[in-house]
Formats: C-alpha cells, sequence, structure tokens
C-alpha cells in the first residue's frame, strides 16, 4: 500500500480543464493533498490496484470520456469494490446527454456536474464541489 494521502483525486485527460481545476482547488485551499490522473487506466490501478492509495481518497473528481478505460467503467468498478464502493464520485463532464446522466446514477455516482463552458462558471462549479465534498460532506472511514 502506498502511504500517499490523496484528499482528492482528479481523473481528467484534457489538460486545459484538470490545470484550471487543480488552479481553482488550489485558490481554495483544497489542493494539498491532490492527485491528478489522466486516463481511466491510471485511476482504477490508483484505487484498486496492488499498490492502491491507502487510505483511500475523499473526493473523486471524474471526467467520462477518458482514454483506455472510459468513466463509465472507473465509476462501476469504484462502485463493484467493497473498499471503494462509498469513496464520493463526482462525474464532472462536457456530456448534456440525458442518457449519460441516468447511466451514471444507475452506476452510483454522487453527483454529476456539466462542465460550464465560460471560465468563470467552470471555476465557480469546481469550487463549489470541492467547499462541499471536502468542506461539508462526512464519509465513512
Amino acid at each position: 500500500m502506498t502511504q500517499e494521502s490523496v484528499d482528492i483525486l482528479l481523473v481528467e485527460d484534457n489538460p486545459d480543464d484538470a490545470d484550471l481545476t487543480i488552479r481553482t482547488l488550489r485558490k481554495h485551499h483544497l489542493s494539498n493533498a491532490l492527485r491528478h490522473v489522466r486516463d481511466g487506466e491510471e485511476a482504477l490501478r490508483f484505487l484498486l490496484g496492488p499498490e492502491a492509495a491507502s487510505p483511500l481518497p475523499r473526493l473523486v473528481i471524474l471526467d467520462l470520456k477518458l482514454p483506455k478505460v472510459d468513466g463509465f467503467e472507473v465509476l462501476r468498478a469504484l462502485r463493484a469494490d467493497p473498499r471503494t464502493k462509498t469513496v464520493p464520485v463526482v462525474v464532472m463532464t462536457s456530456s448534456r446527454e440525458d442518457k449519460d446522466l441516468e447511466k451514471c446514477y444507475e452506476l452510483g455516482t454522487n453527483s454529476y456536474v456539466v462542465k460550464p463552458i465560460e471560465f468563470g462558471d467552470f471555476a465557480e462549479a469546481v469550487a463549489r464541489l470541492g467547499l462541499y465534498w471536502i468542506l461539508t460532506n462526512s464519509v465513512p472511514r
């Protein structure tokens, strides 16, 4: 097991979205224990692999359209594993498709956020979700 303590795991392949998310979380002092991975395979390795994170993150921010393993499969795997089934997962995606929203909730997401197009709106959405899920929400340990 790794000893790296991570509060937020960001699973995002778009470098611009990842950078803005990290900068916003940093601005609100929520990024001290943040890990960024760029695809679903790397996320699953970090969370479920032989050297899985311990303790687990307090929040996973998950994009849907990822290389290697998509966000749906990551979410399915997290909810199927007893170690990660209660870790909060916020899907943050550009998809406005009802079928994607419904599928994510069927698979067990805790929240579904459509990425705003405007810079300021995007930053505000990230700040709100970070503040709620890290500072307000309580999770089992």
